[in-house]
């Protein structure tokens, strides 16, 4: 009655499986682009990096400012002459204006602007090179995900075919026990394949059900969504692998931003020194100024100054107590440390692509003799099969040639998945896994 309801349950499960949207590895890469929020959050960094690259945010161009004022006073005034002339008036009105635009340009800095401008389109650049790592470790998630849920659903099938297979022998222990063609034990021993075969089956689609969950994280669409996922795949020629193998230093994404975290340093190193140099600007303005007094006793009552000045400046900081010295020190020590950093990792890069291209290689030889493997194991169950139909095997050898099949099978899904996901790794270090189509 137990293994009847189990049944039940699996094919409803299947029943749930025929309404659910295919999802192909391009569908699934896609939705991820547009969805997935660490993508996000990076392509916001680079839109800061570009405004910060700016001309606006230069120092090239050149500071205007104005200003007016408005002032009115009254006061009271109280006076006394040499000639002995007193007086007193009271609630005297005065009222000053003035309005001014000024402009200061900067012509030469030192050439400091130059090195820090091109520091910003460095950071610019490094930037975009940081929004495509995110993207790639994200597109190399995706492929892990996608491709273990892809193992999953093939493992799933085998441990159906295995209970299928348990199910048929059980049902036939069951009919000769009836007829009295069959013990008690062989009937529980059916009975206990069946069960463990109900469990491996089980198990995986829960492992299934969790990974799948990963999947629609990476994708950032609803947790509940379900899609049927496309589990064949193909491999990339040996000329592929060794073309991108051969171009992995110049297409590594890691080592452009090393590349680019040198020059900026170099940018900030030359910026440093020239601090040492004078700046010499332009200045100029406009003024307009009116003055109002209506105190009898002033010199004038009203006052209009209007007019233009200009005029170069120059300043030149010589010593400002060791600071700059310190300051250039320093920019040249992280100039060295961003070469020394640089040198580093690529030699961890070439360590690592190399032992991925061993990996793959060796995945490769294991993918062929795992699928010989299975031939093997597949015509001797079909001939024990033949035997056991013919009460010429006894259960026992039965289920030992079962359970070989079974892991011949299980060991070369295993083994076709793990050489795809070297190829992938080996695709991502090479900076092709975004170029790649995978299937």
């Amino acid at each position: 009655m137990k293994h009847k309801i189990l049944i039940t349950v699996i094919s409803f499960f299947f029943s749930q499986l025929n309404s659910q949207e295919t999802l192909s590895l391009g569908d699934a890469t896609k939705i991820t682009l547009e969805n997935n929020l660490d993508i996000k959050i990076f392509e916001n960094f680079e839109k800061i990096s570009e405004n910060n690259a700016s001309i606006l945010n230069s120092g090239y161009l050149p500071k205007i400012n104005a200003r007016t004022d408005i002032i009115k006073s009254n006061q009271s005034v109280e006076i006394k002459t040499p000639s002995g002339v007193e007086g007193r008036l009271d609630n005297i009105e005065s009222d000053s204006n003035s309005a001014n635009i000024s402009m200061n340009f900067v012509i030469v800095d030192g050439m400091g602007r130059k090195f820090n401008y091109r520091k910003s389109k460095e950071l610019l650049n490094k930037s975009k090179l940081e929004v495509l790592e995110v993207i790639e470790n994200t597109i190399f998630q995706l492929y892990t995900v996608y491709f273990e849920a892809c193992r999953l659903i093939e493992e799933q099938g085998i441990y159906l075919n295995n209970l299928n297979i348990s199910k048929t022998r059980l049902d036939r222990k069951i009919l000769e026990m009836e007829f009295g063609q069959s013990t008690s034990l062989e009937l529980l021993n059916a009975e206990v394949d069946f069960k463990n075969d109900s469990i491996n089956y089980l198990q995986t689609i829960s492992n299934l059900s969790n990974v799948k969950s990963d999947l629609n994280l990476i994708m950032n669409v609803d947790s509940d969504k379900t899609f049927e996922l496309v589990t064949e795949i193909k491999f990339l020629s040996f000329d592929e692998l060794n073309i991108a193998y051969s171009k992995a230093r110049e297409n590594n994404t890691s080592l452009k931003i090393d590349d680019k975290n040198v020059t900026i340093s170099e940018n900030e190193m030359k910026a440093s020194r020239s601090t040492y140099l004078p700046t010499i600007g332009l200045v100029g303005s406009y003024g307009w100024n009116e003055s109002i007094n209506d105190n009898p006793y002033a010199f004038f009552n009203r006052n209009i100054n209007e007019g233009l000045s200009g005029g170069i400046n120059l300043s030149w900081d010589i010593f400002n107590s060791g600071r700059k010295i310190i300051a250039n020190k320093n920019a040249k020590i992280n100039y060295e440390n961003s070469k020394i950093e640089k040198e580093r990792r690529i030699n961890a890069f070439f360590n690592e692509l190399n032992n991925l291209y061993q990996t793959h290689t060796n995945n490769i030889y294991i993918l062929d003799a795992q699928e010989k493997n299975l031939e093997t194991n597949q015509i001797n169950f079909e001939r024990n099969l033949v035997q056991y139909n013919l009460g010429g095997l006894s259960s026992i050898q039965f289920r030992d040639a079962q359970l070989k099949l079974q892991r011949a099978k299980l060991q070369k899904n295993s083994a076709k998945y793990n050489t795809k996901l070297s190829e992938v790794a080996l695709m991502k270090i090479s900076g092709q896994i975004i170029t790649k189509s995978y299937k």
